[in-house]
């Protein structure tokens, strides 16, 4: 009797260990997939494509209502550039709102096509720009440097959008082209 109440003693001992370990295994891939979710969602709502910016925004916490105006505010700088809003532009901008993972009808994507109607206060884009250097302060030279290149691409593929004669050429107007620049000095 006494090898048998050691062997159940000792199945149950095991027992209560792997339980616990399964249990700790358990946690650890919930939350392995909560973090993908919210990596798929930092992705959507950005449109970065970026592995190692991308951890890095997670690492702040930023909501992704805040991810989406980040990324989105460059590209309605540069469409009001000129002071209209051509329809090329305005179609790459609600084709980018919606790549961002911005939803018809949330109060983010009412305030985005409001900016369709009308050009945003000047101070958006002065907010954006202390905004963008205040995060790039603490980031390594490569993620900002792969930030700048996804937001200033999209931002320029929107000024290639109606550019040139007719909106023939992919030429970026000269008011567009000081915007970028402007948008460019933020990172440095």
């Amino acid at each position: 009797m006494g090898d048998e109440f050691l062997s159940s003693r000792r199945k149950a001992l095991e027992d209560s260990f792997f339980h616990q370990m399964d249990k700790a295994l358990l946690e650890l891939l919930k939350e392995q997939a909560a973090s993908e979710k919210r990596r798929q969602r930092v992705a959507e709502a950005s449109g970065i494509k970026d592995e190692k910016v991308l951890e890095h925004l997670i690492a702040l916490d930023l909501g992704d209502d805040t991810i989406a105006a980040l990324s989105l505010i460059p590209l309605i700088e540069v469409a009001w550039a000129d002071g209209k809003l051509q329809d090329a532009e305005r179609a790459a901008l609600l084709s980018a709102a919606i790549d961002s993972g911005l939803e018809p009808g949330s109060v983010s994507y009412r305030l985005f096509e409001s900016w369709l109607s009308d050009p945003p206060h000047p101070q958006l884009l002065e907010t954006w720009k202390e905004y963008i250097a205040a995060l790039c302060r603490d980031m390594k030279v490569e993620l900002k440097n792969a930030l700048q290149e996804d937001l200033l691409g999209r931002a320029e593929a929107i000024a290639k959008a109606a550019g040139g004669i007719l909106g023939l050429g992919n030429k970026v107007a000269v008011s567009e082209k000081q915007v970028l620049d402007e948008l460019k000095s933020a990172f440095t």
